[in-house]
């Protein structure tokens, strides 16, 4: 499977120190906690995995072929449930 990384993504990723090593295992291993199925061209996801005993969230869209990475970054516990896998009113 073919990873893309949008610019966005990137720019995220390096300034919160997260590696595209982490963004691959969160997104082959880790939990999918939110669908957003309607968004186009793919439907996107919202995965969970912990690295290192620390959360971590990749938003990604998928086709039969491609992944495309939008964004990751460390849940705030104050917008998050105590797994991190609901969110906060």
């Amino acid at each position: 499977m073919e990873y893309i990384y949008r610019l966005h993504a990137i720019e995220r990723m390096f300034q919160r120190d997260i590696s595209e090593l982490a963004v691959e295992k969160a997104i082959k291993e880790g939990t999918v906690i939110e669908s957003y199925l309607d968004d186009k061209p793919y439907p996107s996801y919202l995965a969970l995995i912990f690295i290192e005993e620390k959360p971590l969230h990749v938003v990604y869209a998928k086709d039969s072929h491609t992944n495309v990475v939008i964004t990751a970054y460390y849940p705030n516990p104050n917008k998050w449930d105590n797994k991190f896998k609901v969110r906060k009113v």
